[in-house]
């Protein structure tokens, strides 16, 4: 028997043109795969969760592929993130396992970038709205490459659920201008600089 039983899943892509200043040469996408899952521990507590965080890499691999394929390929990724949001019978620990299993599956599809992937997590009601940090695959102290993208599905999670969601982009912010490291900089060997 699966401990991943999948209700329905999503694929939202955000496209922006500009902001204040000059269009980018290139418009930023932006795009997050989500999968609501039933939780199999809703309304108990269980000392092992990692038979389910296992479990979670294929699902965490499908929504990295979604990804990847809906922004033009593994060479168009700049910037990853994850998150997940924990129906009301559950608690914050079950959405950390997605953790391992959603992070190994970004990488894997990726081909392994270094820097770490940043994530947030919330126990919450259907509808809740919950923002992603992203930052560059290679290097986390790209600065230009800080942002966030809004996940949430109008009917998710219930109670005995949990939502779980990649977030992806094709770029940093449009017209960074704060300094710090810079793309072209960046020696990719530790995942920090």
């Amino acid at each position: 028997m699966t401990l991943v039983n999948v209700r329905k899943h999503a694929l939202t892509i955000e496209t922006t043109l500009r902001e204040l200043g000059p269009a980018p040469a290139v418009p930023l996408r932006m795009a997050a795969a989500m999968a609501v899952v039933a939780n199999p521990y809703a309304g108990r507590y269980e000392p092992d969760l990692l038979p389910f965080m296992a479990e979670l890499r294929g699902l965490g691999r499908l929504l990295a592929e979604d990804l990847v394929a809906a922004l033009g390929g593994p060479g168009a990724v700049e910037v990853y993130g994850k998150a997940a949001i924990v129906g009301l019978d559950g608690e914050i620990e079950h959405g950390a396992v997605w953790h391992e299993a959603g992070g190994w599956a970004m990488r894997e599809v990726l081909g392994q970038p270094k820097a770490m992937v940043p994530a947030n997590k919330a126990v919450a009601g259907a509808g809740y709205r919950l923002m992603v940090p992203v930052h560059h695959t290679r290097a986390s102290y790209v600065r230009s490459h800080f942002n966030g993208m809004e996940i949430g599905l109008q009917d998710a999670p219930r109670a005995g659920e949990i939502l779980f969601a990649l977030v992806m982009g094709t770029g940093g912010r449009p017209n960074p201008r704060l300094g710090g490291l810079q793309m072209a900089d960046v020696k990719g060997d530790d995942g920090q600089r």
